[in-house]
């Protein structure tokens, strides 16, 4: 007879050290107008890889690449900023 051992030890072995910290969720908060975005472009994407895209289609890919880079260089101003002491000249 085989004896069932549990998985005690590898289940809890990652249990409270693995969490995101504090900065980590605060990064993510910070990065979330991005990953949306990203999100959308890719969403738009997605919905023409089964068929000719239309123009519809394109505009709505032009849209969101546009919202994209938006947010990236909102994030990159804002964290730009965040970082530089004194501010511009």
């Amino acid at each position: 007879m085989e004896h069932i051992v549990t998985v005690q030890d590898a289940v809890t072995a990652f249990a409270d050290f693995m969490e995101p910290t504090n900065a980590e969720l605060d990064a993510i908060e910070t990065e979330m107008p991005v990953i949306l975005a990203d999100v959308d472009l890719l969403d738009a994407h997605i919905t023409t890889l089964d068929r000719t895209p239309t123009e519809l289609d394109a505009r709505r890919i032009r849209r969101a690449r546009r919202r994209a880079l938006a947010a990236r260089v909102a994030l990159v101003n804002r964290t730009a900023g965040a970082s530089l002491p004194g501010g511009a000249a």
